[in-house]
C-alpha cells in the first residue's frame, strides 16, 4: 500500500493532466515586439499546432534584415505536439486510476525530459533563424544576429522583444507543478509517517506548496546595468540608475525608465493600458537597484537633483529619509499623485 496514492492526491494528478486540455484551444508561448514606430507592440502568438497574431507584419519588418519568413510549414513539430500533449494527458490519468507512485515519479521524470527538449529545440530554431541571414538583405550589419530569447527580453536593433509563455503555457506550468507538489509530498508522508506530512495534514502542505511555488514564481523587478539598459520611452542610454524606474505588466513583461518624467509620460500616452499593468515602480535614490512601489515611495523635487529628463525627481523609502536628503537644500517633499499631477 506504500506505493498507492491517497485519493486526494489521485484527484489532483486526474485534474492536473485534465487542465493540458487547454493548449488546444490556447496559445503556448507569445513573443512580443516593441520598438517607437511599433509602440503598441507586435504579437506571435505560437500553438501547439500552429501560428497566430501579425506574423504577415513582422515577417514584412524581418525581410530587411534577412530573416526568412516565419511560416507554420518551418515547424515540423506542429505535426506530432498535439499527439505528445494527448500522451501526457493519458499518462497522467493512468497514474490518478492506478494511484501508483512510481508510475507518478516515471511522468514527472518525462514532464522534465519534456520541457527541457522544447527549450533546447526553441533555441535551436531560433539560432538558425536569426543566423543564417540572405547576404542581400536591404540592412546588414557585420557580425550581428537576430536570435529571439528564449524567455525573457532581449534587444534587437531598436526592437525590445519579449519571450513568454502565454495563457496555454501558464496553465501547462501550473498543471506541472501540481503533479510535483503531489509527488513531494505523498513522498515525504510515506517516508515520515506521522511526522508533519500525516495523512490528515497532507492536503494543507500540498496547499502551502502550490502557494510557495506560484508566489515564488512572480515577475521581480530587474536590475538596472549603467551603459547597457536604455529607457523604454525616451531611448537614451541609461548612466545614472538612481533615477530609474520600471513597469511590470501581468504577463511579465519589463519596461525601464531613466527618469520619473519618462515613466510618467509612458503610462499618460497609453502606451500599455493601465488595466495591464501589475507594478509601477521606482528606484530609491540613496539604494541603487533597490526598488519600491511608487504608492508607497516618498519623493523629492529640487532643482540640485539633475536628473537625466529633467524631472530632477528622486524617491526616498520614507518620510524620514526625504527629510534628511533635503536639509539644506531647496525643494518639495511629494507623494507619487503629486509628482504624476506635476510633469507631463
Amino acid at each position: 500500500m506504500k506505493q498507492k496514492l491517497s485519493f486526494t492526491s489521485r484527484i489532483l494528478v486526474a485534474f492536473a493532466s485534465g487542465a493540458l486540455i487547454a493548449v488546444f484551444f490556447l496559445p503556448a508561448w507569445r513573443i512580443d515586439l516593441f520598438a517607437p514606430q511599433y509602440p503598441e507592440g507586435l504579437t506571435m502568438n505560437i500553438w501547439i499546432n500552429g501560428l497566430s497574431g501579425q506574423i504577415d507584419v513582422i515577417n514584412g519588418l524581418n525581410h530587411y534584415i534577412g530573416m526568412k519568413p516565419i511560416h507554420v510549414g518551418m515547424f515540423p513539430e506542429f505535426k506530432f505536439l498535439p499527439y505528445v500533449v494527448g500522451f501526457f494527458m493519458l499518462l497522467g490519468m493512468i497514474v490518478a486510476i492506478t494511484g501508483n507512485r512510481k508510475f507518478l515519479f516515471a511522468y514527472l521524470m518525462l514532464t522534465c525530459i519534456g520541457g527541457i527538449l522544447a527549450l533546447v529545440d526553441f533555441y535551436l530554431w531560433g539560432k538558425d533563424y536569426g543566423s543564417n541571414l540572405d547576404p542581400h538583405a536591404p540592412i546588414q550589419v557585420t557580425g550581428l544576429t537576430y536570435q529571439p530569447p528564449i524567455i525573457g527580453h532581449k534587444r534587437l536593433l531598436n526592437f525590445d522583444a519579449y519571450s513568454f509563455p502565454d495563457v496555454g503555457g501558464w496553465i501547462v506550468i501550473a498543471a506541472g507543478a501540481l503533479a510535483f507538489c503531489v509527488w513531494f509530498v505523498e513522498w515525504y508522508k510515506h517516508k515520515r509517517p506521522g511526522g508533519f506530512f500525516s495523512r490528515k495534514k497532507a492536503a494543507p502542505a500540498l496547499l502551502m506548496s502550490l502557494s510557495f511555488i506560484f508566489l515564488s514564481c512572480s515577475t521581480k523587478p530587474q536590475p538596472f546595468e549603467a551603459g547597457k539598459d536604455s529607457c523604454h520611452f525616451c531611448k537614451m542610454s541609461i548612466t545614472d540608475t538612481r533615477f530609474g524606474a520600471e513597469i511590470i505588466t501581468k504577463k511579465g513583461k519589463v519596461f525601464k525608465f531613466d527618469d520619473l518624467h519618462c515613466l510618467v509620460a509612458f503610462i499618460k500616452n497609453g502606451t500599455e493600458k493601465e488595466e495591464n499593468i501589475s507594478k509601477n515602480l521606482t528606484i530609491l535614490f540613496e539604494k541603487p537597484n533597490n526598488f519600491n512601489e511608487v504608492k508607497k515611495a516618498v519623493f523629492v523635487f529640487s532643482q540640485e537633483l539633475r536628473s537625466p529628463m529633467g524631472s530632477n525627481t528622486a524617491a526616498f523609502e520614507n518620510k524620514a529619509a526625504a527629510e534628511k536628503f533635503m536639509k539644506g537644500k531647496q525643494g518639495e517633499i511629494l507623494n507619487w499623485q503629486q509628482v504624476y499631477d506635476k510633469l507631463k
